[in-house]
Formats: C-alpha cells, structure tokens, sequence
C-alpha cells in the first residue's frame, strides 16, 4: 500500500568513545562549534550514489502503525543511530554516528544502509529540508556544544543525550508522509562519506542562498497586512506554549541541580552515624540503623534523579527548541504572504500608470526629445502592458505558494500538537510514577527502622527489674 500525501509537495585517527570522560558543558554559537567541516579518510567508500529520484514510496507489510490519527499505512523505514566515535586530526576532534537504515521502500537500491554521519551532516539534511519545504514543521536538532578545556575528546553523557536526540531527530523525519519522501533524506541515509561531499556541492550558489536571504529579510520588515486569523490563533499559541515550556524547562533544571547538589550531602551523612556508633554504646543500634536508612535513600534518590534526568529534563527541552522551530516557521509562512501582498501592490499601481492619462509634461518631453507624443505614450503604454503580465505570472505562482504553504502548515499543526501532547503526557507520567516508587521505597526504609526498634512491655518490664 503506497503512501497518500494530501499535501503538494513544493518544487584521520578514530578511537571508542570512553566510558566515562570528565569535562565541562560550554554552550557555543554555530560559527564558534570545533566541529568544523573536513574530509574524513577513516569512512568506507561504496560505489556512486544514484541521485535519480523516485517519487512514489513503497510499502511495508505488517509493521507498526504510525502514531498520527489520519494515517493509516503501515511504516516502511526504520532509523538507528548508534555507535558514536570520535575522530582525532591536527585541527580538530569531532563525532560520527553510525546510522542504520532498513526500508522496504521501491526508491531505494537495497533494503538496508549503514553510513557514519556527523553532527554537521544533520545540520546539512535539516537545512535541505526546511528550503525546500518552508512551513513544514522539522523536528529540532541538538543544541551544539564543545567540551571546555577539552580537544581530545567530548563529555560522554554528552554525547549520549545527543545520540538519543538525532536518533529521535530521523526517526520524526521517517514517519512524516512528505519529509520522508524527499531526494535529501534518502542521499543522507545511503549515501557513502564522499557520495554525501560530493552531493552537497550540487547546492545553490552563495550568491543564490544570499538573494534568497535578502529577500527573506525585506519581506520580514515589510511585515503581513492581512494575516489569516488561523494562523493569528497559531502564533498567540506559540508564544503562550514557548513561555510556559521555558518556563517548566528552566525549573525543573534548578530541581534537578539542586537534588544532586542534596545527594552529594546525603553520601557524606550516613558516614556520619557509623562513625558516631563507635563511641556510642547505648546508641550503636540506632546510629547503624539510622545510617543503615541513610545509605539506602540515597540509592534510591540517586536513581530517581536520574530518571528525572533521562525522561522529564530531555523532553522539556526539546520542545523548548520546537517552540523555536515553530516561531521561525510562522516567520516564514509570513514572509511569502508578504511578498504576495507587495506584488499585489506594485500591480494595483502599475494598473494606475496604464489608465491615467498622460501628463501635458509627457507631450512636452516627448517633443523634447523629437518623439511624437502619440508614439511616446504608445511605447509607455507597451512597457506598462509588459510589465503588469509579468506581474500577473509572479502573483499567480506566489499565490499558489501561500496556498500550499497555508494547507502545508495547517496539516502539520495538527500532526505536532498530537506528538507534542503524547510525548509530554508520557513523560509527565512516568514522573509521576517515578516519584511515588520512590516515596514509597524510602518511607518503607525509615516504617522498618522504626518497626525494628519497637520493643514489647514484657521486654520492659525485665530491663526495669534489672538489678
């Protein structure tokens, strides 16, 4: 069964990393990342990409469903990203990931890929992605960060939450029925190292990416006049999600500092009543069981930090950066609106020039310059009737744009906020979950302690008669 897409689709030295490696997180603009681009000799090479593009995708019987409530085709690729290693040359230290790749689909030569990509190739498929579809929603990448004080090498739970996250990053790219379907995803995920290098330079010039961006720019000043209230509606949601998302992100940041910081004073007060026990004989039982209680909260305080960690921290922020993604969507929808909108204007003005009629200061320049003032205003006339049908060409293409653009992010709308939702309920109430295991674990500690120092009255009554 084959995919319905409702939507119009718009025309060198490599060790393990170490287990464990100490290191500082620092937070570094794009252009600051040591993750610069350059040729990796330890990747394999494999035969020449065919870059010849199949459009319809194929199927896959008899496995998982997507998640999206309107989609009922079976999913016919399936993303790892695993096994991260780094790369040491003269000038830099970077990562690679491997990416597994199996699909059924009919574009594809084989059934299954394995290619080695970095973080700066992720970049490069989200960027592809985003020109060619402006007001589609793409899943956010990773923020960039280097290790400070550190060349050699990256922080490993670094490098971990990475992996999770461009893991995540594919695999939401996968299961949309108009992203998976582009040439850039499928080049990312088969091509070999130098296939990928090569492919990249088949781009649009500098001086094209910068026309483009130049004319982004005019028409954000320029702003919208008539924005659909739809997508008024969206954007005051935005902003009210991405206030509210930082917000819990930023707090549940300061909890989790602040519990390790606690666990940290925990493990040095249990030692504390096993020392203490020593010198006192009438309380060595109840300093032990006492530091005995201790030793086993933080256990189990250790672990529930760390699952604060792992589940409620990474999903926080993650929509933190696609509440970004969703403004910068908005900006973009916004931007071809208000192209449309200027070309419409220019239109309605150049219509003004063809019907006035012309000046007496037309016929005097006219005869100024040995024209006849009839062939003048005929000549006018004809560049005026020129340049509207040119304009007409470009409203109606921009008008298709910001149609297919509106329905594009209409339909994604509703497919982010059905995601969003689930992630967030989910890791909402594996919290919960969490937090009451571990209440329940460490009352059950300290109700035993007291239980093991209860004592019967017949007990009493003999320690009383004690001579």
């Amino acid at each position: 069964m084959s995919r319905t897409i409702d939507a119009v689709v718009s025309p060198t030295q490599t060790n393990t990393i170490p287990a464990d490696i100490s290191g500082q997180m620092l937070d570094l603009d794009e252009d600051d990342d040591l993750e610069v681009f350059s040729k990796d000799s330890t990747l394999a090479e494999g035969s020449m990409f065919n870059a010849s593009m199949q459009t319809s995708p194929g199927s896959m019987v008899n496995q998982c469903k997507f998640e999206e409530d309107d989609e009922g085709d079976s999913k016919d690729i399936f993303i790892t990203v695993d096994n991260p290693e780094s790369h040491v040359t003269a000038i830099e230290t970077f990562i690679t990931y491997r990416v597994l790749t199996k699909t059924t689909r009919s574009e594809f030569d084989n059934s299954e890929y394995e290619v080695r990509r970095r973080y700066q190739d992720f970049l490069w498929l989200k960027g592809k992605l985003e020109e060619a579809h402006s007001t589609l929603i793409v899943h956010p990448l990773p923020e960039k960060f280097v290790v400070k004080g550190m060349v050699e090498r990256f922080n490993g739970d670094f490098i971990e939450t990475r992996r999770k996250a461009l893991h995540k990053f594919l695999n939401r790219i996968a299961d949309h029925p108009i992203l998976s379907c582009s040439e850039d995803f499928k080049v990312f995920l088969s091509a070999q190292a130098w296939e990928l290098t090569t492919y990249k330079k088949q781009g649009p010039g500098f001086l094209s990416r910068m026309g483009e961006t130049v004319r982004a720019v005019a028409n954000s000043v320029r702003g919208v006049k008539n924005r659909p209230e739809e997508f008024n509606a969206i954007q005051e949601y935005v902003e009210d999600f991405s206030n509210k998302i930082s917000s819990l992100d930023k707090v549940t940041q300061r909890i989790v500092k602040e519990q390790k910081e606690y666990l940290e004073e925990l493990k040095e007060y249990g030692p504390t009543y096993t020392l203490w026990s020593g010198s006192e004989e009438e309380l060595a039982e109840q300093l032990k069981g006492v530091a005995g209680c201790i030793e086993r909260c933080c256990k189990e305080t250790e672990e529930q930090v760390g699952h604060l960690s792992d589940t409620l921290v990474p999903v926080l922020h993650e929509y933190v950066l696609c509440a970004e993604t969703l403004k910068a969507v908005l900006r973009r929808r916004d931007n071809i609106q208000a192209e449309f909108e200027a070309k419409n204007e220019a239109l309605a003005t150049k219509k003004v020039d063809r019907d006035a009629e012309l000046s007496d200061l037309g016929f005097v320049w006219g005869s100024l310059l040995g024209k006849n003032p009839e062939e003048a205003r005929h000549q006018r006339q004809e560049r005026l009737d020129g340049e509207i049908e040119e304009l007409k060409e470009e409203i109606d293409k921009l008008e298709d744009r910001v149609e297919w653009a509106n329905n594009a992010l209409k339909g994604d709308w509703g497919r982010w906020q059905r995601s969003m939702r689930g992630d967030l309920k989910s890791a909402f109430l594996s919290t919960a979950e969490k937090n009451v295991d571990y209440y329940e674990k460490c009352l059950a500690v300290w109700e035993t302690f007291l239980l093991s120092q209860r004592t019967e009255p017949s007990e009493e009554t003999d320690r009383d008669n004690t001579p």
